[in-house]
């Protein structure tokens, strides 16, 4: 569909999203995976709500964090595939051009807030290991939510921008995009002009918003490491080290994916491959937190198996 504003120029007012496949039989299957997916994702992270919630012994800052990353990654997945859901049994896959700026904001504003939300956690890590006895009073409530409040900001800050300069792009061509929501770097691929000057811009804005988070995470970890080593008892060194391992198992998966997808070249483009590594740090990074923070917490265990009535962890 397409609609003339004038002086013989046509502009989409729509996007075809062309997804995984056009086969019907595996659109089905790739239904009932992602499906169930998804539904895997907003439950465990829903519990883990929950949970901390209704267990007053988990209203510290460390689950307070771990409550935010928790409705982040529902309001991520959320964003993406529901409707990626209804595309793979609908005969239509079109996604109109408000439909598609609406998806990349909050799309890129949820995934920009985790980005730094990880540095906030990782800060958590830091002051519980580094500075234990002085963990409550330097992390207050006051800051923690300071810290909350302005992940969020900066994350809807940093989407505006990135999504203002990619949508006010000329698409006057082609409106079939090969991906299965509208993200930045898929729908910039059919602006009919130079992108080279965006892509730069959204160059400096990952700068900010990959490469900086990660360069205080390993900061933050080096400093862990070494307090961590200074312990002398074996099992001290283990215990210390397993309250960072769920989140740089996390970290791992959501920078590793994203910093490939955000920090390259549109030369680079590979419209089968991306979709595939999207997935990772929007699907199964969302399925994998509420797993990795529940199966080795005995916080969280604790309190699921009281809210079940059992009174103890086995």
């Amino acid at each position: 569909m397409w609609m003339i504003p004038g002086q013989n120029q046509s502009w989409v007012s729509e996007f075809i999203l062309l997804g995984f496949s056009s086969d019907p039989t595996t659109n089905s299957i790739l239904f009932t995976v992602f499906l169930l997916i998804y539904l895997s994702s907003v439950m465990g992270n829903g519990l883990i709500i929950m949970l901390i919630c209704m267990d007053t012994q988990l209203h510290t800052p460390m689950y307070f964090f771990l409550c935010i990353l928790s409705l982040l990654d529902i309001g991520y997945v959320t964003t993406t595939m529901p409707q990626m859901l209804v595309h793979l049994l609908a005969d239509s896959q079109a996604i109109s051009f408000a439909g598609c700026w609406l998806q990349m904001y909050v799309f890129g504003a949820l995934g920009i807030t985790e980005c730094i939300f990880f540095v906030v956690m990782a800060y958590d890590r830091y002051v519980a290991i580094c500075h234990p006895l002085r963990y409550t009073v330097i992390l207050n409530w006051g800051l923690c939510i300071q810290l909350a409040a302005g992940s969020w900001i900066s994350g809807f800050f940093f989407s505006a921008l990135h999504t203002f300069f990619t949508m006010s792009l000329p698409y006057c061509g082609p409106n079939r995009v090969n991906h299965y929501f509208c993200e930045g770097p898929s729908v910039r691929s059919l602006a009919c002009m130079d992108t080279h000057i965006i892509e730069m811009i959204d160059l400096v804005l990952s700068v900010f918003v990959v490469v900086t988070p990660i360069c205080l995470i390993v900061a933050s970890y080096i400093h862990i490491a070494k307090a961590i080593l200074k312990i002398k008892s074996t099992q001290g060194r283990c215990k210390a080290f397993s309250t960072c391992a769920s989140h740089l198992t996390v970290v791992t998966f959501f920078y590793g994916s994203s910093t490939y997808i955000y920090m390259r070249p549109n030369s680079s483009y590979s419209p089968e491959r991306d979709k595939q590594i999207s997935l990772f740090y929007n699907a199964f990074t969302a399925l994998l937190n509420p797993v990795v923070y529940s199966l080795r917490n005995k916080d969280i265990k604790r309190a699921f198996l009281k809210v079940m009535g059992h009174s103890r962890v086995d």
